[in-house]
């Protein structure tokens, strides 16, 4: 599927299994984060509305303003963070790569790249929408 081309009916229609959908202040500056921690890729950036690939998942991103008849515009908070108990997890992502280039463009690193017992390494980055973002990998086994 070309996400730079589809219209929003097409992009509709083409959704399967999961989704998610993240409500945010300003889609652009989101966007800048999620490419440049994350090596995420948009598509179809706009002020109201981006397309958001990881690897094969895709996902939205929707400035609050384009909420302005869903029920859900009601219950988000009018400071950060929004994401409260919601971690995003990025299984292919390198949680040390991403805590370096995190703590270099400002974003909170809320827990730094630690072996977990649960057999991934991982770290929290806090994007400034309040969503946890939670790189991982395997950790390396001695």
């Amino acid at each position: 599927m070309d996400y730079e081309t589809i219209d929003a009916d097409g992009f509709g229609r083409s959704l399967r299994g999961l989704g998610l959908n993240l409500l945010v202040r300003d889609v652009q500056a989101e966007c800048a984060f999620l490419e440049t921690v994350f090596d995420m890729k948009c598509h179809q950036v706009t002020a109201n509305f981006a397309i958001v690939t990881y690897g094969d998942q895709v996902f939205q991103l929707h400035v609050d303003g384009t909420y302005h008849s869903n029920p859900l515009l009601g219950l988000l908070p009018e400071t950060p963070p929004r994401g409260a108990g919601v971690e995003i997890r990025l299984f292919d992502t390198d949680p040390d790569l991403a805590e370096s280039r995190a703590a270099e463009a400002g974003a909170t690193v809320l827990q730094t790249a630690t072996d977990k017992p649960h057999g991934l390494r991982e770290a929290y980055i806090l994007c400034e929408n309040g969503y946890a973002w939670v790189p991982s990998r395997p950790k390396e086994t001695r």
